[in-house]
């Protein structure tokens, strides 16, 4: 004789639904406020306003060569005293052969950015550059960033307002410290002036 158990009365079934077909779709996104006609249209007025302020204003455009910029200073130089750079345009080096001992500073400063220096021997002779050797500069690589001057403890290599460096050969981009030692010249007669509407020259 066997008998039965009955089914647990806290016994839960679990029940699977599909969506059906006639479910609702999603919700349309809508449009917000920065794509509505009214934004459109001041936005467009607000771009012929900018656009339009300058047809009164000055052009800052210099007819070169025949108008050059007037820089302030002499080009960037740094003060190892101070531990300071003064500002100024970074344009062609000038060598003081008086004042450079040789040390190669200059030349490690470039290592691993433009190498555009190597120490090379000179004809002349210093007491305070026994070996003779001072800065040669390929401005074919030169960046212009400024670390061999920031690198001299002796103000021996600065930097000038000569930017007009452009040659036929690669060759004739390459400085001896002989061509460095003559100060460039450079005039320039465009001055720069910045008030509330932006930038002109005179």
């Amino acid at each position: 004789m066997t008998t039965e158990k009955p089914e647990s009365s806290n016994s839960t079934s679990i029940t699977h639904t599909t969506p059906s077909s006639s479910s609702s779709p999603p919700p349309s996104p809508t449009l917000s406020s920065s794509s509505s006609p009214i934004s459109s249209a001041a936005e467009m007025i607000k771009a012929i306003e900018s656009g339009a302020k300058h047809l009164i204003i000055k052009r800052f455009t210099l007819r070169y060569p025949e108008q050059k910029l007037r820089f302030v200073g002499d080009g960037y130089q740094f003060d190892p005293k101070r531990g300071v750079g003064i500002a100024g345009s970074r344009g062609r080096h000038i060598l003081f052969h008086d004042k450079c001992t040789g040390c190669q500073l200059c030349a490690i400063a470039c290592e691993g950015i433009a190498e555009a220096i190597g120490m090379v021997k000179v004809d002349e002779q210093w007491k305070h550059n026994k070996k003779a050797i001072m800065p040669q500069i390929d401005f074919g690589k030169c960046v212009f960033c400024g670390l061999c001057v920031d690198a001299c403890p002796f103000y021996a290599l600065y930097m000038t307002n000569d930017y007009e460096l452009s040659s036929f050969t690669k060759e004739h981009l390459i400085y001896t410290p002989a061509q460095l030692a003559v100060k460039p010249k450079y005039d320039g007669d465009v001055e720069m002036k910045i008030d509330e509407l932006g930038a002109k020259h005179g």
